[in-house]
């Protein structure tokens, strides 16, 4: 490969978006720079932000890409990753999604569950097959479950507490389909479309030369089972949340009990009060449960890329968290080829299970004073939303901020003023 096909520099813009991940890569080649997308979106935007963030966003992509995105990268189907997708359906008035598609960009990236094909093709009637014909149609039927579970928070409201509801309303929010960007993204592509899985091309290979673009996850079904679960604790390799009144009058039933005492509906007699704020409060403990299950099985969906150029390497996880890793990390191979990451994107924002500590041993950048190519971390996080740190689950979980700052050249979206967009990174390669 000629000189003139390498490229001599990589600059990353990492944009404040609050909750959610934005990061524009543009590798700087002799004729002219190639641009990545990986992620746009949010579920929670920075305080005083003002209006329009997402579309100010979209619009600095525009501007610093001159017109021309080569490539989008999304890790996986959440809200904080994709929201920035979604279109308008109104020309005079273009969201950020159409902001992105009006950059023709070449190649798109997508985890493998993506894959329309995935869901209907049954042409190959395995046993492999069917196990992941199970898996994706159960990621959507989950979808569907947190779309009810929305519906019905507005009647559970009154009977629970305000952080068990704000809870419930965001993991639901973070796990609704988001249909205007999934369809953006679908048909974005002008000529690559790729759903990915560990092992495979990335599909990146035509737009940047000179680069290698490892797949490092998610694995598929046939490759783990993992990934149709998810551990709640693991001392090895966490940081360390699953877990009305009034007068009424008594008339006398029909039916079966007949000569029961009955209230209208809407009324609850004050001797049985208890028992409706105590059922209520079960109720929402298993939708959680059962929302943060979606939540999990979402994140282990999601792509992993190791981006090497010039001897230097880039790790961009998305949100995968220890199921997703597991496979990855099974294999000595890939162990030595992680050993050099100069530049990681702290996995998940920040939480105890993302970025597992057999994978922060391996990096040998991590020294506990700076000095030329120590290893530069990326968090792009916001305190507050997710987790709590009453049951040690807050995000960013406290001890692994503490080992990034000690171990690492930290930088953390939240360091960021309110009128401040992003921030750029330079690496020579």
């Amino acid at each position: 490969m000629t000189a003139s096909t390498k490229p001599g520099k990589l600059a990353v813009r990492a944009y404040q978006v609050g909750f959610g991940d934005c990061l524009l890569l543009s590798f700087a080649y002799p004729d002219r720079e190639r641009h990545v997308l990986v992620d746009f979106g949010s579920s929670g935007l920075p305080e005083n932000a003002g209006a329009g963030l997402i579309k100010r966003v979209a619009n600095d992509i525009a501007d610093r890409c001159h017109g021309k995105l080569d490539a989008v990268v999304v890790s996986h189907r959440h809200l904080d990753h994709l929201s920035g997708f979604a279109t308008s359906n109104n020309p005079k008035r273009p969201a950020p999604g159409d902001v992105i598609r009006s950059l023709r960009p070449a190649v798109v990236v997508q985890p493998w569950t993506e894959d329309p094909d995935a869901a209907t093709d049954a042409t190959k009637p395995t046993a492999i097959l069917h196990r992941k014909l199970a898996f994706v149609a159960g990621l959507g039927a989950m979808q569907g479950f947190a779309e009810s579970l929305l519906r019905e928070l507005h009647l559970l409201r009154r009977t629970m507490g305000k952080r068990l509801a704000d809870q419930l309303a965001f993991v639901g929010e973070q796990n609704l389909k988001n249909l205007p960007a999934v369809q953006n993204l679908m048909t974005m592509a002008q000529d690559t479309q790729a759903y990915v899985h560990f092992g495979s091309r990335s599909g990146l290979e035509s737009v940047l030369p000179g680069v290698k673009v490892r797949v490092l996850g998610p694995p598929t079904v046939e490759q783990s089972d993992e990934i149709r679960r998810e551990r709640d604790t693991d001392e090895n390799e966490f940081w360390h949340l699953l877990g009305a009144d009034g007068r009424a009058v008594a008339t006398r039933g029909h039916g079966t009990f007949r000569r029961a005492a009955s209230w209208p509906a809407g009324t609850v007699p004050r001797h049985a009060r208890w028992f409706k704020r105590r059922l209520a409060a079960v109720r929402s403990d298993a939708l959680l449960e059962l929302v943060r299950a979606l939540d999990e099985a979402m994140n282990n969906t999601s792509v992993i890329l190791l981006f090497e150029a010039g001897g230097k390497k880039f790790l961009f996880p998305g949100d995968a968290q220890i199921e997703n890793w597991a496979y990855a990390l099974s294999r000595p191979d890939v162990c030595q080829q992680l050993r050099d990451v100069l530049l990681y994107k702290v996995g998940h924002h920040g939480s105890l299970n993302a970025t597992p500590k057999s994978l922060w041993a391996l990096f040998r950048n991590r020294s506990p004073s700076p000095r030329p190519g120590r290893l530069q971390t990326i968090l792009s996080t916001k305190a507050g939303k997710h987790g709590s740190s009453q049951n040690k689950t807050e995000v960013p979980r406290k001890p692994l901020v503490h080992e990034l700052q000690s171990q690492s050249d930290l930088f953390t979206t939240q360091s960021l003023s309110a009128k401040t967009l992003y921030r750029d990174f330079e690496f020579e390669l």
